[in-house]
């Protein structure tokens, strides 16, 4: 076609290429991979850890590619581009390298948000915080069954109530209740269990002796000195219940 406008001359064809981009950007994606490789030794051993490390560079590359070959598009504006996804790749590196603060962190908001949700130490003790009720909660792993207990020192056994013991898979009719225990509303009668596993974080104990109520409770199952006396130590000081194995 001819410009019939004298004074205005036909606009420069667009350049062709761009293959320069592409080689930096390649080696940049490079330099980055041999820079996790040798910040983080181990984490590239596997066929699933470079298959990752495939999928996140093909998406680098689709976003990349959109950026570089949208239409006039100014160097400006592709600069401020490769100047974000260069920030979130700064971003990303340090939140992995700081993984494990920021679990912890996240742990210990959990802890004094939720009760029964302890954090573990790093001598691999577990702390509670105390409950808005005054009291300890925590939560445990019985026999693959999550359940929250209400830690009483003055109970001989960890307890149950009906409801707990079903989830666990006991038959409340075949037990046998002979078992009494002295409680503040009188002698109350319970029948002997035996729990394969309990597990509190990185403290497990097995076969812990269990008794399942013989009449409605009216609170929680109670995390007894069954479970408690088996323990290294157990501590309570300053609002915090402290369990070591």
């Amino acid at each position: 076609m001819v410009n019939e406008n004298p004074w205005n001359p036909d606009p420069k064809p667009p350049r062709p290429g761009g293959g320069g981009w592409w080689f930096l950007l390649l080696l940049a994606v490079g330099a980055l991979i041999a820079l996790l490789a040798w910040r983080f030794p181990g984490n590239l051993e596997t066929d699933r850890d470079w298959l990752r490390v495939v999928y996140l560079v093909g998406l680098l590359a689709l976003v990349s590619g959109g950026v570089m070959m949208g239409r006039r598009r100014r160097l400006r504006e592709t600069v401020k581009q490769i100047a974000a996804w260069a920030g979130i790749a700064v971003i990303a590196i340090a939140g992995y390298s700081y993984r494990f603060e920021i679990e912890s962190v996240g742990n210990r908001m959990l802890a004094e948000l939720v009760p029964g949700y302890g954090v573990v130490t790093g001598d691999e003790s577990m702390v509670f915080r105390v409950g808005d009720d005054g009291h300890f909660w925590v939560r445990a792993v019985v026999d693959g069954v999550t359940m929250d207990f209400l830690v009483d020192t003055g109970a001989s056994d960890v307890a149950l109530t009906r409801s707990d013991a079903r989830r666990l898979g006991f038959d409340l009719d075949a037990l046998a209740y002979i078992q009494p225990y002295t409680t503040a509303n009188g002698v109350v009668y319970g029948a002997p269990v035996i729990l394969g596993e309990v597990v509190v974080g990185p403290i497990r104990l097995t076969d812990v002796a269990a008794s399942v109520n013989q009449a409605p409770m009216g609170g929680p199952s109670l995390l007894g000195m069954s479970f408690l006396g088996r323990l290294g130590a157990y501590e309570v000081r300053n609002g915090s219940l402290t369990l070591r194995q």
